[in-house]
């Protein structure tokens, strides 16, 4: 493994703090969660910053801070829709 690239691990790890911190919970789909994972990781490689993967980095850097993960658009994306755009961030289910 090459020196300084992201693993989807530490992705991993700081999103889980992230959720649990902030009262959401991640994708329990495995699979589609480390698409997302790896999409971030990806992103922190290429371009310096944790940037959601579902989200276009424009070279703006203004508007580009908007989309670094945790974005400023999931809360909103996870109160009315149940899950942020990337589908990482999920709506806790009720526990009864």
């Amino acid at each position: 493994m090459s020196e300084g690239k992201t693993k989807k691990e530490d992705v991993h790890a700081w999103t889980t703090k992230y959720a649990d911190k902030a009262g959401y919970m991640l994708n329990p789909d495995e699979e589609m969660r480390d698409l997302v994972l790896e999409g971030i990781a990806k992103n922190k490689d290429t371009h310096g910053k944790n940037y959601c993967p579902c989200r276009i980095v424009t070279g703006d850097e203004l508007e580009d801070k908007k989309i670094i993960c945790p974005c400023i658009y999931h809360k909103d994306e996870i109160e009315t829709d149940g899950s942020c755009h990337c589908d990482l961030f999920f709506k806790k289910e009720d526990e009864d």
